[in-house]
Parts: structure tokens; C-alpha cells; sequence
């Protein structure tokens, strides 16, 4: 783990090595100082020697000037490679986020991916300088004042030594205990994310019902859970305050009574008595230095395993040996198919599917909510894998083509329609990046799209708002459509992607596809029978099954699923869909 993190340093090592050269050197400066503070009392102001004590002051201020000029180069170095560290990680989860699956995105929440680019990273970030600032600065300054105190008084030093054994022990004691605390509440940030992404994506939603009061609950709820957890992890760390400060007390008084009585013995002169009591703060500082360190890195410990989890995780779905990068035309074929979207379900999301779709064919499918529709249409361009049988189009399973091209080729429009924050022409540029205006004009034509969009004040330039917030729920639909079509794909699906246009410019849509793209297979899911009835063949969905599949007027007289609803949707104006005969 600590490997795969260290991994994505690359161009950042350099300043990971000086970080901790820089704070060797200001130890070093650190440790001189109280040397040349007790021979400036000892030699200098005990023996009135100004020559000497201006001598050894000048001395003592040019090492000063060394240790801050290596503090400021650690602080610099190590803020620059933590930074790099977590700008790299960032990059390299989200690279790895644009190659998953549905599969892969299913495993993940939206709002713990959040919570792993954002909370996770800074965690490693803020761990990452600490330890290259002060893992190597603690013990190197502990270590050296240790020696020096021994050089100075092996018997006053041994209570250091002693006091160090007793709070290393107690310190592990702390951080096990805090560790499984810290451990949790990253998983709480899931959810915290998860309230703020939900609300603020719903806001609209949230008024409407006024629903404020219970969101707002909600996330209370979250965050308390958040506080209770994080003040449970730092009432166990707080530990190390007091702990502390009472070892220091305790060893500077034991030094100073000790002290005082080997001075007057004549075993301790006065200068090496002060030097004493600043190693005892150095050490002791260091000490709690450490102590820090360990809570940074157990906190980080949980972050940096999710963080891998994300790096680590391989698309379920991916390209084959030698891909076939040329989809030869629209047909499609399914083959004794079975699939679920988890391999654990005890029945599977579409049983034992056979279909047969001629290239140029206009396809309806039409059945109940949860029939499997969209199901069925996210195989064809490899959304998801199936689990039994196979999927074909243009004669080739679609497990064999390049996913790019495939995709290139089969333009699906969700039944979620997104647009993204940016020009009218930017959005749907998304089809195809280097399509010329009037291609652009020509697909929102046949969308129905560039009538109301003539209409705006920047026309095709107008800035849409992210999620597409400011234009209508039809108006989104139809700017999705001509997005789809600039693809110009040899399989067009439209997966209810008109249900918020009114039925004459649904209609208008169905014809401009007749008569302009002929030679596209087009899949057309809905829940209005007129939207699908002109269609050349109609796929009936039910219970992951196909209950028919044929034309309109075969479809009256043999199925009895589609004829209730038909009947039901004439006799009372269009209004009533399959959910309602179920």
C-alpha cells in the first residue's frame, strides 16, 4: 500500500530527499546552540571574558541563521512534494475512474469517489509533510541531544532514557486504540458527501416538496455521527497532553534537584547544567513530535486504503487481443441471454433472450417499470458484459470489438440526460469534437431542437448551466438527441428519452429519423405506445423476458399484454402505461 502511494511521487522526489536533508539541518544548528550557550556561561560571563562572549554570540547567531534557512527549506521542499504527491494521486484515480464500467462505477458511490479524490487525498497530503518535515527532524534531534546529554551527564541522561522507554510504550498503547476510530469515520464521510451531493443536485426537487427540514436533518445527522466518532478517536489521543507534560515537568524537576547537587559537589558546572535542561526539551519535544506523527499516520492509514482500492481496481470490461476496430453495419443479435448486474443474484435481470434486428430497422420496446429495458439496451454497446449467451452487432460479438469503436458507432441516449456547464455548441460538440456549425444545426433539426433554440437571445452560444438547470426537461431531451446524433452511429437508442416532449414533436422526431437516417438502426424504449407503434417491429418486455416481438397490428391480436395497454392508453387519451394493468 505504502508502496503504491510512494509510487506516484515521480517528479516530486527530488524535494521528498531535500525536505528531510533540510531538517537534519536545523537539528544539527538546534543541537550546537545550547553547546555554545554553556561555554558562553561558563567560560564567558563566569569568567568576564567580553572577547568571548561577543565572539561565541556572533558564532551562536550565524547558526541560528543556518537552522532557519534549513527550516524554510524543509517548509518549502516538503509543502512542494506533499502538494505533487497529492496532485498525482488525484490524476491517477480519476484516469483510472474514466476506464471503469458500470460495473466498476456500481462498486463505487459517486459521493465515496468524492470523498477519496477530495478528504482521503488531503489526509495523505497533510501526513505525507509531517512526515517528511518531522519523522526525520524528531528522531534525529532526540537522537542527538540523547548523545549529547550523555556526553555531558551519563547520570542526568539516564532519566531522559528512562522517560523515553516509558512514553514510546505508552504512546503504541494510544495510537492501537485510536486507530480503529479513525478507521470509521472516513466511511461516514461517504455519507456526509452523500447528503450534500444529493440536496444540492435535488435542490429544486427539495423545495417543491419542502422537504428543507428533513435534508437538513439529515445531514445534521451525518455530521453528528462524524463528531461523535472523531471526538471519540481524539479522546484517546488527547491522552498524550497531559501524559506528556507531565513527564517533562517530572524530568526537569528530577534534573534540577539532581542537578543542583552535583554543581555544588563541583560534578556539574552551571553552563552544562542549562545545556542539560534544553536537551530535555529537545527530546521530550521530539517525543511528542513522534506522537503526532502517529496519529497523521494512522488517520491516513484508512485514506490511503481507499485511495489504492481506487487505483487498483480494473475495469471489468476491456479490450480483447487484436480488436475489431470496424463495425460493419446495424444489425443486431441476441443469443440465448442471460444477465444480472450481480453475479450473486439468485435470478437474473434478463432470462434466456433471442432477438434478431435487421440493420436499418426501427425498433420499439415497450414494457413495465423494471422490466429490464434499459437492461437489454446497455449490452449492445457493452455498458455492461452479459453473463450467459451473447450479444452481436454487425455480425461480430460485441465482446471482440475495440470499445471506442464500438461505442463510435452505437450513440445511446440515457434515459438520465445529462448536459454539461458550457455553450449550446460545446454541449453538443460532444458527439463529435470537430463538427462544423452547420452539422450542428442539422442534428438539433432533426431533433426538433433548433426551434426553441433560435429563439434564445445567444442562440447556439447560449451558456448552459450545469446539469442543464436552465433549460426545460424537454428542451434537454432534444439537445441530448442531436448530441447523439452528431455521432452520426450506425445504431441510434433512445432509451425514453422523449418522454417530456409532447407528442407532436415526438412524432416529428420519429419522421425526420425515417426520412434522414435510414440506414441507422434505431431503438426506441417508451412507455407511450403511440411513440413506438409506426416502429417496424415492437420488442414487449416483461419480467426480463420477451413477451413479443413483432408489428403494431400483429401485436393487437397476439399479445395480450400490449393490446391492454394499447386499448387502455386510447380509451383514456394516451394516460395510462403498463405499470397501471400490472
Amino acid at each position: 500500500m505504502v508502496k503504491k502511494i510512494l509510487g506516484e511521487l515521480h517528479e516530486f522526489k527530488l524535494p521528498s530527499v531535500l525536505t528531510p536533508v533540510c531538517m537534519v539541518g536545523e537539528v544539527i544548528a538546534e543541537m550546537i546552540i545550547p553547546i555554545l550557550m554553556g561555554r558562553l556561561v561558563d567560560l564567558g560571563i563566569n569568567g568576564a571574558d567580553m572577547n568571548y562572549i561577543i565572539r561565541t554570540g556572533m558564532l551562536m547567531i550565524v547558526v541560528a541563521l543556518f537552522g532557519l534557512a534549513a527550516g524554510v527549506g524543509g517548509a518549502v521542499y516538503g509543502s512542494r512534494a506533499s502538494t505533487g504527491l497529492a496532485r498525482n494521486l488525484r490524476k491517477k484515480m480519476f484516469d483510472n475512474i474514466q476506464t471503469f464500467s458500470f460495473a466498476n462505477i456500481d462498486k463505487f458511490s459517486s459521493s465515496g469517489l468524492v470523498t477519496r479524490l477530495t478528504t482521503d487525498v488531503t489526509n495523505i497530503q497533510n501526513s505525507y509533510q509531517m512526515i517528511l518535515r518531522m519523522a526525520m527532524r524528531a528522531p534525529a534531534s532526540m537522537i542527538i541531544a540523547m548523545i549529547m546529554s550523555f556526553v555531558i551527564s551519563p547520570k542526568l541522561a539516564s532519566i531522559y532514557l528512562i522517560a523515553v522507554i516509558c512514553l514510546g510504550i505508552i504512546i503504541i498503547i494510544i495510537m492501537n486504540n485510536a486507530t480503529k476510530y479513525f478507521r470509521e469515520v472516513f466511511e461516514k464521510y461517504d455519507k456526509l458527501n452523500e447528503s450534500v451531493q444529493e440536496n444540492v443536485s435535488a435542490i429544486r426537487v427539495v423545495k417543491a416538496y419542502v422537504r428543507e427540514e428533513y435534508e437538513n436533518h439529515k445531514f445534521k445527522t451525518a455530521a453528528l455521527n462524524i463528531y461523535e466518532m472523531f471526538v471519540r478517536a481524539e479522546k484517546v489521543v488527547t491522552l498524550n497532553g497531559p501524559i506528556m507534560t507531565g513527564t517533562v515537568y517530572t524530568c526537569i524537576l528530577l534534573i534540577s534537584w539532581i542537578g543542583a547537587h552535583m554543581i555544588v559537589a563541583g560534578e556539574l558546572s552551571t553552563g552544562a547544567m542549562m545545556s542539560l535542561l534544553t536537551y530535555c526539551m529537545n527530546i521530550l519535544m521530539s517525543l511528542m513530535m513522534l506522537s503526532m506523527i502517529f496519529v497523521m499516520i494512522t488517520m491516513s492509514q484508512a485514506s490511503a486504503k481507499r485511495i489504492v482500492e481506487v487505483m487498483d481496481e480494473k475495469t471489468s470490461i476491456g479490450n480483447p487481443v487484436n480488436p475489431v476496430m470496424d463495425v460493419k453495419d446495424g444489425s443486431i443479435s441476441f443469443e440465448h441471454v442471460i444477465f444480472s448486474y450481480n453475479t450473486d443474484s439468485e435470478e437474473p435481470v434478463l432470462k434466456d433472450i433471442n432477438l434478431e434486428i435487421k440493420s436499418g430497422e426501427t425498433v420499439g420496446i415497450i414494457g413495465g417499470t423494471g422490466s429490464a429495458k434499459s437492461s437489454l439496451v446497455n449490452l449492445i454497446s457493452r455498458l455492461y458484459d452479459v453473463n450467459e449467451g451473447s450479444v452481436k452487432v454487425g455480425g461480430v460479438d460485441v465482446r471482440q470489438y475495440d470499445l471506442d469503436a464500438l461505442r463510435n458507432q452505437v450513440s445511446v441516449v440515457l434515459q438520465k440526460n445529462v448536459l454539461f456547464s458550457g455553450t449550446i455548441y460545446e454541449n453538443l460538440r460532444w458527439g463529435d469534437k470537430n463538427a462544423t456549425d452547420e452539422e450542428v444545426r442539422r442534428a438539433c433539426t432533426l431533433a426538433c431542437a433548433d426551434e426553441f433554440i433560435e429563439k434564445m437571445p445567444d442562440g447556439y452560444d447560449t451558456y448552459i448551466e450545469q446539469g442543464g438547470t436552465n433549460v426545460s426537461g424537454g428542451q434537454r431531451q432534444r439537445l441530448c438527441i442531436a448530441r447523439a446524433l452528431l455521432k452520426k452511429p450506425r445504431i441510434l437508442i433512445l432509451d425514453d428519452s422523449t418522454s417530456a416532449v409532447d407528442t407532436a414533436t415526438d412524432a416529428k422526431i420519429r419522421k425526420a429519423f425515417a426520412e434522414e437516417i435510414p440506414n441507422t438502426t434505431k431503438i426506441i424504449i417508451a412507455q407511450r405506445i403511440s411513440s413506438v407503434q409506426d416502429c417496424d417491429r415492437i420488442i414487449v418486455m416483461d419480467d426480463g423476458r420477451v413477451d413479443g416481438f413483432d408489428t403494431h397490428e400483429n401485436l393487437i391480436k397476439t399479445n395480450t399484454i400490449y393490446r391492454e395497454v394499447y386499448e387502455s392508453q386510447v380509451g383514456s387519451s394516451g394516460d395510462a402505461d403498463f405499470d397501471e394493468l400490472k
